[in-house]
């Protein structure tokens, strides 16, 4: 019985050199398209399968990229925040734009997972996707780096953080939803989301915020912050938290849209409407946004440029080519929840007519 064919026996067949049918199979562009046309031949007469693990091998490099995923609280058992799916469809089709594979994995699946991927040699590099408690992990990104291994984390750029970041511009998307909630007549306006070191994505968007509420010659009230984290539910806690504080507030920032649809679902068991009632401005624009009664206002984060970015940059320091930290631009969009034009417009006729 004929054993497996190899490389020479395509070399043969073509009349070129064993070197060459390597540097074809590699898809070197220091091979001709006539002589890469007569080895496809070749390789097609000879059913000859690239043993792609050995060629691996040789070149040291596993040609796979690992996407590792913090697990967030969810209703469902997908322990994925909706955000991150669209990211992950687009960091899947740019690695195989590039031609490498993605191994995907939870994060919690040891108490090592930074040693895991460092020295298992599974991943020619890591993508940490997912926001987490950022000083709970700050140590193990540390020993990544200790490690020499190549990661890059999608989160807040920050002045003294181990490794690179591509994130989006959190302080200008705070900034931008309060002077619409200003513009729309708001004066008090409350925060849902952590707003501290720990969560330094939301922290980010809350200093946005305060600052242009100051710009607006208003002030954050801490009467008006309520911690929560990224789902319906602690959305839906935090805003029965600040009704039972009893102070006054007409518009809601939520660091995330799934914060801002617990708020709002909140604020309906209460009798109050939205935007009528309260103005409310999510963060992410996830599907669910636009779906929601009314309509969510929201800060867009570009997942598709966010996907491309995060392999290209990781496939930088893996070539051992400059890379460097990214803030990508956050756009504001606009629906019903927080379009409050028309009340103020009759609000200001009844002051100014005396209709009511």
């Amino acid at each position: 019985m004929k054993g497996k064919s190899t490389s020479f026996d395509i070399a043969h067949l073509a009349g070129v050199s064993q070197s060459t049918v390597s540097r074809a199979l590699r898809g070197s562009p220091l091979v001709n398209e006539e002589t890469r046309r007569r080895i496809q031949v070749a390789v097609d007469q000879l059913n000859y399968k690239v043993d792609k693990n050995a060629s691996n091998l040789r070149r040291m490099h596993s040609g796979t990229l690992a996407l590792l995923l913090f697990e967030d609280p969810t209703t469902d058992e997908s322990h994925i925040n909706p955000f991150f799916l669209s990211m992950l469809g687009s960091i899947t089709r740019a690695c195989a734009k590039q031609g490498y594979d993605l191994l995907i994995s939870f994060q919690q699946l040891s108490q090592d997972w930074h040693a895991d991927f460092a020295e298992s040699k599974k991943a020619d590099g890591i993508i940490l996707l997912g926001y987490g408690d950022y000083i709970a992990y700050r140590d193990k990104l540390d020993k990544l780096v200790a490690h020499g291994t190549c990661f890059v984390r999608w989160g807040a750029v920050l002045p003294d953080q181990p490794g690179l970041s591509i994130g989006c511009d959190n302080f200008q998307g705070g900034d931008a939803v309060a002077r619409h909630l200003l513009e729309q007549g708001c004066r008090n306006i409350a925060f849902l989301g952590d707003a501290s070191s720990h969560y330094p994505e939301f922290f980010e968007r809350y200093r946005g915020y305060a600052d242009a509420l100051v710009q607006g010659g208003q002030i954050a009230q801490t009467a008006l912050q309520v911690d929560a984290e990224s789902t319906e539910h602690s959305g839906y806690e935090a805003m029965h938290t600040l009704l039972a504080r009893k102070v006054a507030f007409d518009a809601v920032f939520a660091a995330s849209d799934l914060i801002a649809i617990g708020a709002m679902r909140a604020l309906s068991d209460h009798g109050l409407r939205v935007p009528q009632d309260v103005a409310v401005v999510g963060f992410d624009d996830i599907a669910m946004a636009s779906f929601v009664n009314p309509p969510l206002s929201t800060v867009v984060q570009d997942t598709r440029k966010a996907g491309e970015v995060l392999v290209e940059s990781l496939l930088s320091l893996i070539r051992g080519q400059p890379a460097e930290s990214v803030v990508l631009p956050a756009t504001l969009t606009l629906r019903r929840s927080s379009e409050r034009g028309h009340a103020v417009t009759r609000k200001a006729k009844r002051e100014t007519t005396g209709i009511r």
